[in-house]
């Protein structure tokens, strides 16, 4: 031992790389001139970690413009600590292209650079360049006493007294890594399958068919899946839009003005999932003129509310009226600034009476047809989410024409401007996003809701959706999906509430989506670990943490004083380990808290190892 207190951080990816970034911003305040060694484990590179790590294709992009696109705090997070400004994404590029910043990368990488515009969709190598250098700077910034060592493996144990120093066990080595204090920032976790995906891996195999349980699309192996053979997905969401193009310009395909020019190595992707139809493309137009004053019904003081109230908050009757409320306000707030000629009220008299009409109630859907001519002006998110409820189809080609048309209109309003209220909503659910992170689980309800808005695929990505169903290569199933399994014929088969009667049968089954954020089925020894050990887990499998810092709680209620969490297994989830500059950034806030909590820890000798309650 050499007297000198040591962090470990269990994660390399952008969130174990903005904590490091918060450590060097709060150190002078908070730690002076100590030494302090900071051990990161990760079995992939610093930085981009294992999502957006360089070694993938550089087909995969990301489904953020570079210009929404940050790992640097702004005067809109409310964080403690200082402010630290750095280039976006397009401006970091910008400054490579200039010569103000130098960067190790390959030459594809180098090429993708230097013809990168603010409203391009970069590859996820690029950002992974952009993540790296976001390291390094992090690491420039810290003081002298205090230094980064990079452990290239993975974390599969955490032991130690709550009084004590920890233990971070990593494969292959005989001894520990030891520390006053252990971040987890794993990102996004593998998972054991449940017994309905075992199931089905079972049929595969007594059938010699393919059963792809959910993963990431990147790591998946896709070699068995042929070529004209039909494959059945499940799931519409950004991983479909990843295994649809690592299956056709991935083997060989490509566009061409609008058209599809197959390269014969295609399966035929029949696509369907609870909605049945893709997540909504990502605005194509900028912003201008006032935003919406946000968060304006839903801020920190009504969280703080509900958090203070016996019990878990219930999502539908607690969240949902405060966040449509909240959404409402975003839409007609843009609507009645930016379009005044599509209103017919006054914009004062409308917001006086919005803000006491009960959402969902009959007296808002007067007040808001009173004063909202056009219903295509007006906010029914019950009909964005659910756009196939009680649609039905006599057939799959006529779904075929229908769901083609659907996404034509959705990419033609959402690069338009004149709906630019669409973009004000995209800004509520950022704001509302940073309420929510602080209430614990709430349910996947939001998360997918707030996914199928705000993250869905870029619109490039929708025309060749639109390119390849034109061509045969994609087929689209309706909304309501269920998969049978046929025992006698040794077939999977697919129907949906779209195209009653009807369904599809394949040899391949491809579940097109990331595994359950879950400690009961990770395949984490680390954090399978921790549960087993006592560590506190909601009903659907989160870490508990404390919102204010993200320590680690136990099942019996009390906060770990040298254990921390943050990402999405945990209940502080938040939309993204970076963000579009000045949003707020939830995640940067958590980042904040945890950085210096560990600091004011550290700093105080005759608290580091006093035993605690």
């Amino acid at each position: 031992m050499t007297g000198v207190p040591a962090l470990v951080i269990v994660g390399g990816g952008p969130r174990g790389t903005g904590v490091i970034e918060r450590i060097a911003a709060n150190a002078t305040e908070l730690y002076g001139d100590r030494p302090l060694d900071i051990h990161l484990v990760d079995p992939y590179p610093p930085g981009g970690g294992r999502i957006w790590r360089q070694d993938q294709s550089p087909l995969l992009w990301m489904n953020s413009m570079a210009e929404d696109v940050t790992m640097f705090t702004d005067d809109t997070v409310p964080l403690d600590g200082p402010v630290s400004p750095g280039p976006a994404l397009h401006t970091w590029a910008a400054d490579v292209r200039e010569g103000r910043t130098a960067v190790g990368a390959d030459p594809g990488i180098l090429d993708e650079i230097h013809r990168l515009g603010g409203q391009d969709f970069p590859s996820r190598r690029l950002q992974s360049a952009y993540l790296r250098w976001v390291y390094e700077r992090a690491l420039a910034a810290l003081p002298p006493g205090i230094t980064v060592r990079e452990h290239t493996g993975r974390a599969v144990r955490l032991s130690g007294p709550r009084g004590g120093r920890q233990q971070v066990w990593i494969q292959g080595r005989d001894e520990p890594l030891t520390a006053e204090l252990v971040v987890l920032t794993v990102g996004h976790l593998d998972a054991r399958p449940d017994a309905g995906q075992q199931e089905l891996t079972a049929f595969a195999a007594r059938h010699r068919l393919v059963h792809l349980p959910p993963d990431f699309t990147a790591d998946t192996d896709l070699g068995a899946l042929r070529a004209g053979e039909p494959v059945l997905v499940r799931g519409f969401g950004l991983a479909f839009i990843d295994l649809m193009v690592l299956l056709t310009e991935g083997r060989g395909g490509r566009h061409e003005e609008g058209t599809y020019i197959p390269s014969g190595r295609e399966p035929v992707l029949y696509v369907g999932s609870r909605r049945g139809v893709p997540y909504r493309s990502k605005i194509g137009y900028p912003w201008d003129g006032e935003r919406p004053p946000l968060p304006h019904h839903f801020g920190p003081d009504r969280a703080a509310e509900i958090l203070a109230r016996p019990g878990t908050p219930d999502f539908h009757r607690d969240l949902w009226p405060l966040i449509t409320r909240e959404l409402g306000h975003a839409h007609y707030h843009r609507l009645f600034t930016a379009h005044p000629e599509r209103t017919a009220m006054a914009r004062g008299d409308f917001e006086e009476k919005y803000a006491v009409a009960a959402p969902g109630s009959p007296e808002l859907a007067a007040l808001v047809a009173s004063a909202v001519p056009d219903p295509a002006d007006r906010l029914d998110l019950d009909a964005l989410d659910r756009p196939l409820d009680g649609v039905r189809h006599a057939s799959y080609d006529a779904l075929q024409e229908a769901l083609r048309a659907h996404v034509t209109a959705d990419l033609e309003r959402r690069h338009d401007p004149r709906h630019s209220p669409d973009l004000a909503v995209f800004l509520g659910l950022l704001s509302v996003y940073g309420q929510v992170t602080g209430l614990g689980d709430i349910g996947e309800r939001w998360h997918g809701f707030f996914s199928y808005l705000a993250s869905g695929p870029p619109g490039p990505r929708l025309h060749q959706l639109l390119a390849l169903s034109r061509a045969g290569v994609v087929r689209f199933l309706g909304a309501g999906m269920t998969v049978e399994t046929d025992e006698e014929r040794g077939v999977f088969r697919a129907r949906s509430a779209t195209v009653p009667g009807a369904y599809t049968e394949a040899r391949a089954l491809v579940e097109a989506r990331l595994p359950d954020p879950s400690l009961r089925s990770t395949r984490s020894a680390l954090l399978s670990g921790l549960y087993a050990d006592g560590a506190a887990a909601t009903d659907t499998g989160l870490l508990s943490v404390d919102p204010a810092d993200g320590r680690i709680l136990g099942r019996d209620g009390r906060a770990h004083p040298r254990r921390f969490a943050l990402g999405p297994y945990t209940t502080a989830r938040s939309s993204g380990a970076f963000t579009r500059p000045r949003t707020g950034g939830p995640a940067f806030r958590q980042n904040d808290a945890t950085a210096r909590a560990a600091l004011a820890f550290l700093r105080d000798p005759s608290c580091r190892d006093r035993p605690t309650t």
